[in-house]
């Protein structure tokens, strides 16, 4: 039973960074058309990095053979590639040659991994509903 606990346990971080991956997604889609951020400069498109989450203690990771336990995010990184130019003279952010800079988000790449971490988040939720099935079964046995 202890094993059933542990899956849910797995899934549920695969949903929470899935679903982190999906607001950084979202955010970068949002801020697509967005010329003069905060910092004064095009918005940069964020990407989630992902890892293996590995046991809080050495006699946890001992007593696993595994040693994993789930995903976590390792860090939020921002895309450095050059901004997209657009020539609009009228705007009062345009250059001497009338070029504004855009963000460097593709909003097509975007929805490509919305898409992924939405699979992904599926996958999760499927394995949790395994697991339910399972211990309900089990408990079932368990009452005969």
């Amino acid at each position: 039973m202890d094993t059933l606990f542990t899956n849910l346990e797995i899934s549920a971080t695969g949903l929470s960074a899935e679903r982190l991956r999906m607001d950084v997604i979202s955010n970068n889609i949002a801020n697509a058309n967005t010329v003069n951020a905060a910092d004064g400069v095009p918005y940069k498109r964020r990407s989630v990095v992902l890892g293996t989450r590995a046991e809080d203690s050495f006699s946890a990771s001992f007593k696993n053979t595994l040693g994993q336990k789930g995903v976590e995010v390792l860090a939020i990184l921002e895309d450095n590639s050059p901004p997209q130019l657009k020539y609009d003279p009228a705007n009062p952010l345009a250059d001497q040659n009338g070029m504004v800079e855009l963000s460097n988000v593709n909003v097509l790449n975007e929805m490509v991994d919305m898409i992924s971490a939405s699979r992904a988040y599926e996958a999760n939720v499927t394995a949790i509903e395994s697991t339910k099935t399972m211990i309900k079964k089990a408990i079932s046995m368990g009452n005969l």
